[in-house]
């Protein structure tokens, strides 16, 4: 066994960081035994110096994470700082003085990860970030890996643990969308400003990373089409559950029948209480892979928290360090498919729209009309009298059968229009089945 260490440079010291130093400290010893040579944590950049970091060695707080890259002597750097920049700086000079890169960085991967595979395979180096992906759970190297050899068609998953919390309060106690928030908040799952995780912004990083890796393409955060969960009601979960769905914030991702291009999308949808992601509870993520020779795989787990993260990000540790004593890399980017990613209209999906109409003879055939106009078909029609007593007017709830996205939306604008039409109470794509 190597008897030098091999140096480790921690970017960034929050909660995953933290739990990272924690665990290479405590478990060094089992560290060793696994990777074949002592791994050492040499150096910890962080913004504030003067705060008190409970087992860490102060001697190790460095403000300059660009001279502790340049030392000479670090092999792997770490970086749980986040977002864009400096992030994207310090993992370029990174791999210029020939360091690997463990990273939990999403938005900076969905946004930049061509270019930092590139720049990673040019030194002959790795980028390694299985933590930028739901959590604790094993995902980007069994996607990458353990599937290479097979052919992966569909994902779809619960990749946000807040929002998870958030549907799922809603849907085991009735509260409304403030009040479910509210709790998550108290409880440390949402942070101060939620926008990143109810708005989808942190669902999308994820699912362009997961669509790159399932269809060897590249996809970036752009190519993401993105609905946040803050109109969903608790009148969509009493719908839903008349239908024996829940409601989830998905994360989809699809190669069309032809093989010849993508999508990538992320919004909520109502899902049969008979699938597996119906069940995932709190704030649990899960996976659904659909792959030709596999066939249909559930990953789930912890997708965020301290512990969770940072067990992420020492598997990765491990796997680069193992590399680093054999001399060689492990998997870079493979896009070689270079498939277009279609638009959010091209995607063939089912509808349930919540409509307020006047309650009087002929509306009904009116709606229905509009429908067959813009070539939707119509499974299941309910009407019944507003809950709120206003009484001439009615509920019309409808539910199509499979449509492209485009004909769905261009209907909802005709609704819209109708005299008989008060307002469109709520729109909800239905998936799972």
């Amino acid at each position: 066994m190597r008897t030098r260490p091999l140096k480790v440079a921690l970017l960034g010291c929050g909660v995953v960081g933290s739990e990272v130093a924690r665990i290479m400290t405590t478990h060094a010893d089992d560290l060793t035994q696994r990777i074949g040579a002592p791994v050492e944590l040499a150096g910890v950049a962080v913004r504030r110096p003067s705060k008190v970091r409970e087992g860490i060695d102060p001697a190790l707080i460095t403000t300059d994470a660009t001279a502790l890259l340049k030392r000479g002597d670090i092999d792997v750097a770490i970086e749980v700082i986040g977002g864009i920049e400096p992030a994207r700086t310090l993992i370029t000079t990174a791999f210029e003085h020939g360091i690997s890169v463990v990273s939990a960085n999403k938005a900076l991967l969905a946004q930049d990860g061509a270019a930092l595979h590139a720049a990673a395979e040019q030194h002959g180096l790795d980028l390694y970030y299985e933590a930028a992906v739901a959590g604790a759970i094993p995902l980007v190297r069994p996607m990458r890996e353990s599937l290479a050899g097979d052919k992966i068609n569909r994902v779809m998953g619960i990749v946000n643990g807040t929002t998870n919390f958030i549907l799922d309060k809603m849907d085991s106690t009735g509260a409304g969308y403030q009040e479910a928030l509210d709790e998550a908040t108290a409880l440390g799952y949402a942070e101060a400003d939620p926008t990143a995780d109810v708005e989808g912004y942190d669902a999308a990083a994820k699912a362009a990373i997961l669509a790159g890796i399932a269809f060897h393409t590249r996809v970036r955060l752009d190519d993401v089409y993105r609905e946040g969960m803050t109109e969903v009601s608790a009148a969509d979960f009493a719908s839903a559950k008349r239908m024996g769905c829940t409601i989830k914030l998905l994360a989809i991702l699809e190669r069309a029948a032809d093989g010849e291009s993508v999508t990538a999308r992320v919004h909520p949808a109502m899902i049969p209480l008979t699938h597996p992601l119906a069940s995932v509870r709190e704030a649990y993520n899960a996976v659904f892979v659909e792959a030709e020779a596999a066939g249909r795989l559930m990953f789930y787990g912890p997708g965020a928290g301290g512990s969770p993260t940072a067990s992420a990000v020492l598997g990765d540790l491990v796997a680069v360090c193992r590399n680093k004593l054999a001399e060689a890399t492990g998997p870079g980017e493979s896009a070689y498919t270079q498939l277009p990613v279609s638009p959010m209209g091209d995607v063939v999906t089912r509808y349930h729209i919540s409509l307020d109409v006047a309650d009087k003879p002929g509306v009904l055939a009116q709606v229905a009309t509009t429908f067959a106009e813009h070539g939707v078909s119509i499974d299941t029609v309910r009407q019944q009298g507003r809950p709120d007593g206003v009484g001439n007017e009615a509920s019309l709830v409808v539910v199509t059968h499979r449509a492209p996205d485009a004909a769905l939306s261009g209907t909802v604008e005709a609704l819209r229009k109708l005299d008989t039409v008060r307002g469109v109470a709520s729109i909800m794509r239905v998936e799972g089945e």
